[in-house]
């Protein structure tokens, strides 16, 4: 019985005198009851405690409207007409991106199937039949690119902003023009020549140069398996003439001073392609398989075919 009397007796009493400790002090129980009341054993550091006692206040005070359930105060008009412009912007932004990257797939798609017909003539097929099935596609891209400069246009100025939405693409495609061209005459695709061929000639909507030099990087990738495959079906002079336009496009890049970016990544990448060739050129020449003269008077790699 006496067991319950104290379980009823403990509680019946308020909370801030209930303590499971039995050396609990009556001034520790006074703190509790009032959390903001420096207990005596502390009065010494009062001075110190008072200013975080007001802080403790002023932050609980100021909580009590959202805690009532009170409503937040109203945004300011022009923060309020700030953002709502911005969302606006966003919004226009958004949309106009969307329709960029439905233009860049259609880009990638018709990209691809001019480079699945290019990769024939690793197979030695007549060159002019490959490039007649590849150039049915520039007609495409130059219809693209002409959407993507009519959907440029509603926001004039703005080429870089949205530039990243088919920088990809454009690089691929132009190496894929730069390898057909270098099949018909031997020489390098120029930039005025990229331009034009992808109808890329208004002040707003141009072929970035950096596009240009990367695609330009990845045609080089494309040589050294072009040779190889032209020597084993008996062509023993391609890579005299390779060689000798990889070498002159290396140097040519070596007179730009590029940053630490993916271009020169690229740019870096070509000496492995010149090396390659180099390799299978030296290889033909030791065994007198090749002629000697200078792939400078060449006109061109038709003739292969």
């Amino acid at each position: 019985m006496k067991a319950f009397r104290n379980a009823a007796a403990f509680a019946t009493r308020p909370w801030s005198a209930v303590t499971l400790n039995p050396n609990s002090s009556p001034t520790l129980l006074l703190a509790l009851r009032n959390p903001l009341a420096v207990p005596p054993f502390l009065s010494h550091l009062s001075s110190r405690i008072a200013p975080f006692r007001f802080l403790c206040t002023a932050s609980a005070s100021s909580l009590l409207p959202m805690a009532d359930g009170g409503a937040l105060a109203p945004l300011d008009g022009a923060l309020e007409t700030q953002f709502e412009t911005f969302r606006t912007e966003l919004d226009e932004s958004s949309n106009i991106r969307e329709r960029m990257r439905n233009v860049a797939m259609e880009l990638e798609s018709a990209s691809r199937i001019m480079h699945a017909n290019i990769l024939l003539v690793h197979q030695s097929r007549p060159i002019n039949d490959v490039l007649e099935k590849a150039k049915s596609q520039i007609g495409v891209l130059k219809d693209l690119y002409s959407q993507l400069a009519g959907i440029l246009r509603e926001c004039p100025g703005q080429y870089y902003r949205y530039h990243n939405e088919w920088r990809s693409e454009t690089q691929t495609v132009v190496s894929l023009l730069a390898f057909m061209h270098w099949l018909q005459t031997g020489s390098l695709l120029l930039h005025p020549e990229a331009q034009e061929k992808l109808g890329l000639t208004t002040p707003d909507f141009g072929l970035d140069i950096e596009d240009y030099l990367v695609g330009i990087c990845f045609m080089s990738n494309e040589l050294p398996r072009y040779v190889v495959n032209r020597v084993t079906y008996g062509d023993y002079d391609c890579p005299r003439k390779v060689l000798n336009f990889v070498t002159d496009l290396h140097a040519a890049f070596r007179m730009l001073n590029l940053r630490n970016d993916f271009l020169r990544k690229k740019f870096d990448g070509m000496k492995y392609d010149l090396k390659r060739v180099e390799e299978v050129y030296y290889d033909v020449k030791i065994r007198g398989l090749t002629q000697n003269g200078d792939p400078k008077g060449d006109q061109g790699v038709q003739a292969q075919s």
